[in-house]
């Protein structure tokens, strides 16, 4: 299991699948060859083709491979690859049309990619546990906390990446408050988050707090949407929901930086532990993926800043993920915008909830994390494709 700086990308929206993800294998193309092309050719499949457009997966690629050589993007929505349904092949060519390199990559989620023929991008191992069971037992034995096991086997500079994680998250905020007007990609959708922060004033202090919380959400989901620097937490898609948790705990309840940081880390953990035993790819499993695992990475973090054990702080995690179970993928018009920015706003108060509902037990309880992991990707992979991220079913063919 890789570092959490991995989870956590800083980069630019709408989507880590469909556009963080094609830009990397793009830029990783290009650098692998040995001589300057005469011209690009890129096809799409599957997922990435079926919403590619609305993704601007064809501008992410376009971006970095149009200064080098002419390029010439293919859609083919209708064949899936076999190891994911977000590939792409990059071909280039020389002057007399010769073909002289070509690669087929995979993002499969967070901005991540993988090459044919590799299970997965290479990366350090640095954690020995990967199941939080796991881990919470070496909490409890060890009498720490989670974001303590981040610690113990990151390197010193993972703060120095929080912090910097932080910042950029609190801008996101912070601009997206301030934002007004229509999301870019014809929906005619026009930014709420303003609305909401001004609307939350007017309310006694818990319909107040509920609606700054939401207003926190929007204002990042909105900014990813229309193209702004935002975190993957775990992906675009859902980048707004650990934000809003931890911006409106940090200015309500004055935490600390030094303790953000920490829930930072521990909601990290959580994420990591996911992606590596299951998937965070809309794509691959569904929102369950995206929502649902930063439902619960926000859900973990709030439990931390509360005081809460171990085991109250995994209850929390697990109540959030498995009420987000079988969620779909299926945005309007293949747009990071209907229902994705309402299903942050929602997802930030139900982590909140998650919290407040474990700290009434004593961290007992049926189901563990680990297993609410396997039953995701196991519904992700019955889940049929037309509801992930293709815009082929549900939601998404509402005209």
């Amino acid at each position: 299991m890789e570092s959490i700086n991995q989870l956590y990308k800083i980069g630019y929206g709408p989507s880590s699948s469909h556009t963080m993800g094609p830009r990397k294998a793009a830029a990783r193309f290009a650098a692998s060859l040995g001589s300057s092309p005469a011209r690009f050719e890129v096809t799409l499949y599957g997922s990435l083709a079926a919403t590619g457009r609305g993704h601007l997966t064809d501008e992410a690629i376009l971006a970095v491979l149009s200064p080098v050589a002419p390029t010439e993007i293919l859609w083919q929505p209708d064949t899936i690859l076999p190891f994911h349904t977000n590939g792409m092949t990059f071909r280039a060519f020389n002057a007399d049309g010769n073909l002289t390199g070509t690669r087929t990559y995979y993002s499969i989620g967070g901005g991540d990619i993988v090459e044919e023929g590799e299970t997965r991008t290479p990366g350090e191992s640095i954690y020995p546990l990967t199941k939080i069971q796991d881990i919470l037992k070496w909490c409890e034995d060890s009498g720490r906390s989670y974001w303590e096991y981040v610690d113990t086997h990151e390197n010193p500079d993972i703060w120095d990446y929080l912090a910097e994680v932080w910042r950029v998250m609190k801008a996101a905020v912070e601009r997206g408050i301030e934002a007004e007007g229509v999301l870019p990609g014809g929906l005619g959708v026009r930014r709420k988050a303003v609305s909401y922060y001004v609307h939350a004033a007017g309310y006694a202090e818990s319909l107040r707090s509920r609606g700054l919380v939401y207003a926190y959400a929007l204002a990042v989901s909105e900014e990813n949407a229309a193209g702004g620097e935002i975190v993957t937490a775990p992906t675009c898609g859902s980048s707004g929901i650990v934000p809003a948790v931890l911006y409106h705990l940090h200015h309500s309840k004055h935490f600390s930086e030094k303790r953000i940081l920490r829930a930072l880390a521990t909601a990290g953990l959580f994420g990591n532990v996911v992606k590596f035993n299951a998937s965070v790819s809309g794509a691959e499993v569904g929102c369950q993926g995206e929502v649902g695992v930063a439902c619960a990475m926000a859900a973990a973090a709030a439990s931390q800043l509360f005081g809460g054990t171990p085991a109250q702080i995994e209850y929390s995690a697990e109540m959030a993920l498995e009420h987000h179970l079988g969620l779909t993928c299926d945005p309007v018009c293949g747009l990071v915008q209907i229902p994705c920015i309402e299903r942050n706003a929602y997802a930030a108060a139900r982590a909140l909830d998650a919290n407040l509902y474990a700290a009434y037990s004593d961290g007992r309880h049926s189901v563990s994390f680990d297993r609410i992991v396997e039953v995701m990707k196991q519904t992700g992979h019955d889940i049929p494709s037309l509801y992930k991220e293709t815009a082929l079913g549900g939601l998404a063919v509402i005209k």
